[in-house]
């Protein structure tokens, strides 16, 4: 049997991380694929951080263990008979009807206009309880694929990428750390030698493609996308205004990367630099667009269980179909058309 080694770029995009969920759980099942590399960021980080550590010790069934453990938390226990009763509308209108209603509409017009520092002694970060039970050692230790954290440091605007041996748990909480919902999360920065505060990774790397490019690493980078990259429809009301721009912010610095990948293969393929000079990187994508522009930006920030089981659905599915179209790919060519997305 042919074993394939991919890398995972993995992006946050809140509890919407629930579609790179279904699609981590797939590739975990499939033994042709080995995961030598994770960059993640916001959910991709937590994400990342639990199939490190299912993958480091106890291998791929672990890993989804851990990931199963994760998602149960982030959407709360609920009964399946509810799901029942909400699969008649679907995941869009769920969505929706979330979006709309007035409990939410009240709870980000709050966030708006106070912020999470105004909360004084009472201020607690949401992830502390769930980021506290992961085995860190499993997550930094040597074994299993590399894994990089990616946050925003708040002083220069710059992007900080922790490799596994600095990750701890303020770091993930970091990665995931909104400025509008969340007080910044004070990491001691070895880069610069002091404590610094970092908001999420998502404004400059979401996720970063660069620290994957190592030798020691396989040429291919498998992007799970969750921020869709297009949308047909003009947003009109105020909450798809600023949920197309957060989404523009949030793609904008994997599109720079993408966009420098692109023009480095053509220098190579044009022989401007020789081979071997440069790492000829492979780049493929799952993502699944139709379903995350019917969604809306409430079921980012307020976790509901029958969305979320309906994104790891997608993402399972979405993995399967990728991997029955472009499993022989993997190795030999970018299955993602740059020359195409950026003509």
């Amino acid at each position: 049997m042919t074993v394939k080694k991919i890398n995972l770029a993995l992006q946050g995009g809140g509890a919407h991380g629930a579609f790179t969920w279904g699609v981590l759980d797939v590739l975990l099942q499939d033994t042709r694929v080995e995961i030598a590399g994770i960059s993640g960021t916001s959910a991709g980080a937590l994400n990342g951080a639990a199939v490190k550590a299912g993958l480091a010790t106890s291998g791929r069934d672990a890993a989804r263990a851990n990931l199963d453990w994760l998602w149960e938390q982030v959407a709360g226990v609920q009964d399946p008979r509810f799901h029942q009763w909400m699969a008649q509308f679907g995941p869009a209108q769920v969505s929706q009807a979330l979006e709309y209603s007035l409990p939410y509409a009240l709870g980000d017009a709050f966030t708006r206009m106070v912020s999470p520092y105004a909360y004084g002694p009472f201020y607690r970060n949401p992830l502390t309880d769930i980021v506290a039970r992961f085995d860190m050692d499993k997550v930094c230790c040597d074994t299993g694929p590399q894994l990089f954290i990616n946050a925003t440091r708040v002083r220069n605007g710059k992007l900080r990428v922790f490799r596994q041996d600095e990750v701890t748990p303020d770091v993930i909480m970091a990665s995931a750390c909104l400025p509008t919902l969340f007080q910044a999360v004070t990491v001691h920065d070895r880069e610069t030698g002091q404590d610094e505060e970092f908001w999420d990774g998502g404004y400059t790397g979401n996720p970063a493609l660069f620290p994957m490019f190592d030798r020691s690493l396989p040429d291919d980078i498998v992007v799970i996308n969750i921020n869709p990259l297009e949308r047909e429809t003009l947003p009109r009301t105020p909450q798809q205004i600023q949920n197309r721009i957060n989404e523009i912010s949030f793609n904008s610095s994997l599109l720079r990367e993408m966009r420098a990948i692109d023009f480095v293969q053509r220098l190579l393929d044009d022989g401007t630099l020789p081979e071997g000079r440069m790492a000829r990187v492979l780049i493929h994508m799952i993502a699944d667009d139709d379903l995350m522009n019917d969604l809306s930006v409430a079921t980012k920030t307020v976790p509901n269980g029958y969305v979320i089981a309906k994104l790891k659905d997608a993402g399972m599915q979405a993995a399967r179909a990728f991997l029955d179209a472009h499993f022989d790919d993997i190795g030999s060519r970018s299955t993602l058309d740059l020359r195409g997305m950026f003509a």
